[in-house]
């Protein structure tokens, strides 16, 4: 999300989590295939995918697409609407079509909620994801955007939208969260609402393949239980190392010393045999190595966060290549990660420390993206770290247990010995549109369908 030497700028991770929720169970005691007992109390996922899917909810203008990979797409457009892009001044007009899901019942009342889409946005095309939300004394979140998207930058600039709350709930750049979740309001039921635009008079259109939603609700915890290792395997994946591209393109967050997030999406893009092609990387300075990591940065730029790290927009560009998905979620455990690894599905997950809490990173963090990629015969955790000196240096193995815990704690110390936030186990999983049933199980296990 950041560099490891900065003081990360997303105000808020998982800052609300729930102050009295019960103690975590250890996820050695879950059934193998089965979701661990912490995801099943702790995360709720829900998306749309199928085509079944795409024909409920309320159509204004889409249609539903059927075939290998259904979606959603513009049928006849809705209306006109004007949009000021706040990061270029442009105002223009677009045709616009919306389809709102059906309003989907929380498994865990969340104390915060993470939308993630895949979508295509051909030139002239993008996207808008809105949630309204339920609370559990039975009134409405407003319509809140969970960001504004292209897979490109000629037509808007992709963008979070900050200062949106009502005094109960904001949205963090991309991360709804009740704002004292001390109080046990906590978000029961939401709504998606898709607004798809293109050009006036145009024929083209978005197309979004998995809209939903990860709702969470993780104790505040600044340990967390050990789990017990299952499996030694490791995943042949591409390493990059960011730092390769310090003082490259400081209009996209400063270079990349800040790239830990597409860094990290480009290797496992990688690992799935895709990524640009020579023309799409033809305006980087032929000079510069890597320039893949040069390309996802650019296309993975929040304007307003102004950074890299948005975690929706990386799922979204990872799977804006060519049979890919990309979800964001929480997992409950190494356990989770060894099933995912054990199914050739590596993760990229989040986390922050002090130097001295992760043995041979030798740096500390407010917030930074690894790849995570086997296991090894002890248990310790094999990682692409991006924040290597360089490519050759990218391979780590970090030990088991003080990974996983920088990794699932919500409360941590920092340097100064102040009380601030932890990720709580969030990761991004990109995995192949069609899985092999061996995937499927692996992501059924985790809570992602």
């Amino acid at each position: 999300m950041t560099s490891p030497h900065q003081t990360s700028r997303r105000t808020v991770l998982a800052a609300a989590v729930a102050a009295a929720a019960a103690t975590a169970v250890s996820p050695a005691s879950a059934a193998p295939g089965r979701p661990t007992p912490v995801q099943d109390r702790l995360v709720d996922n829900h998306f749309w995918t199928s085509y079944g899917d795409w024909r409920c909810g309320t159509a204004e203008g889409t249609r539903a697409v059927p075939g290998a990979r259904p979606g959603l797409a513009i049928a006849t457009a809705a209306g006109l609407r004007e949009y000021t892009d706040p990061h270029t001044g442009t105002t223009a007009s677009w045709e616009y079509a919306t389809w709102t899901s059906p309003r989907h019942r929380l498994t865990v009342p969340a104390a915060e909620a993470i939308a993630s889409w895949n979508a295509r946005t051909p030139a002239g095309t993008w996207l808008q994801i809105e949630l309204e939300g339920t609370y559990s004394d039975g009134t409405l979140t407003p319509w809140y955007v969970m960001g504004r998207w292209a897979s490109g930058d000629a037509d808007i600039r992709r963008t979070s939208v900050d200062d949106q709350s009502d005094g109960r709930s904001s949205i963090w750049t991309d991360t709804f969260s009740i704002d004292d979740a001390s109080t046990g309001l906590r978000l029961t039921a939401y709504r998606l609402r898709l607004t798809l635009l293109r050009k006036p008079g145009s024929k083209v259109t978005p197309t979004v393949w998995r809209a939903g939603v990860m709702g969470s609700d993780v104790p505040d915890r600044f340990e967390v239980p050990a789990s017990t290792p299952g499996l030694a395997r490791e995943l042949p994946v591409p390493r990059y190392s960011q730092n390769t591209h310090v003082g490259q393109y400081p209009e996209y967050d400063n270079g990349g010393e800040a790239w830990c997030s597409p860094t990290s999406s480009t290797m496992i893009i990688e690992y799935w045999g895709r990524g640009p092609s020579a023309e799409d990387l033809a305006w980087v300075n032929p000079a510069f190595a890597d320039p893949q990591v040069c390309h996802a940065a650019r296309f993975t730029f929040d304007y307003q966060y102004n950074g890299c790290g948005n975690w929706p927009f990386n799922a979204a560009y990872a799977a804006s290549y060519d049979g890919l998905q990309g979800v964001v979620t929480r997992l409950g455990s190494l356990t989770d990660l060894e099933k995912l690894i054990a199914a050739g599905i590596p993760a990229i997950t989040s986390q922050s420390f002090l130097k001295e809490e992760l043995t041979g990173a030798g740096y500390g963090t407010s917030g930074h993206l690894m790849t995570v990629i086997g296991f090894t015969a002890d248990g310790d955790v094999i990682a692409n770290d991006p924040a290597s000196p360089s490519n050759e240096a990218v391979r780590r193995v970090y030990k088991r247990r003080e990974w996983e815990n920088i990794w699932l704690r919500t409360k941590r110390y920092n340097s100064t010995g102040k009380v601030v936030s932890g990720t709580g186990g969030v990761c991004y999983l990109y995995f192949p549109a069609r899985p092999t049933v061996a995937q499927l199980r692996a992501l059924a296990a985790v809570g992602v369908r």
